[in-house]
């Protein structure tokens, strides 16, 4: 039974540590995609809120991890492979609520609506930047939910 448990458990460990890898920027040896950069000038700023960019998933695991720690402190045999068990499901419970709970609050942003050169517009949402007005000229850095608005 320890066999397999052990086996099982160096087995999450390879998948977890797998997920946590990257794929590489696009361009062949791994390096980062290209940065694009736009001028513009801001059309619109509109407050609002964005989810938290917390890695979901994270509070389970960890709290998982800690269970699984505190389990095997109890017991011998099957009793602690039980132990091991439970603290790991309980920790993991336990983790993901602490990270919806304290971790993943609304925060402030803005949605930047800006007039590129070539006419199009583009909004970005982003953290709040008090530095940003109606009619500035602005950079649009970046691409997709990377996109970010700067001051030229």
């Amino acid at each position: 039974m320890k066999w397999l448990f052990g086996k099982w458990m160096a087995a999450a460990a390879v998948v977890t540590l797998a997920g946590c890898g990257s794929t590489g920027g696009g361009m062949g040896g791994g390096s980062a995609p290209p940065v694009e950069i736009r001028t513009g000038t801001i059309e619109q700023i509109t407050g609002t809120e964005v989810k938290s960019t917390h890695d979901q998933g994270l509070g389970a695991i960890l709290g998982g991890v800690a269970g699984a720690g505190l389990g095997s402190l109890i017991g011998a045999g099957t009793g602690r492979d039980v132990a091991i068990a439970a603290g790991a499901i309980a920790g993991a419970i336990g983790g993901n609520v602490a990270q919806n709970r304290y971790f993943d609050k609304p925060q402030a942003a803005q949605q930047v609506i800006v007039r590129l050169t070539s006419g199009v517009l583009v909004a970005v949402t982003q953290p709040v930047n008090a530095s940003l007005s109606r009619g500035m000229r602005v950079y649009v850095e970046g691409q997709g939910h990377e996109a970010r608005v700067v001051p030229a």
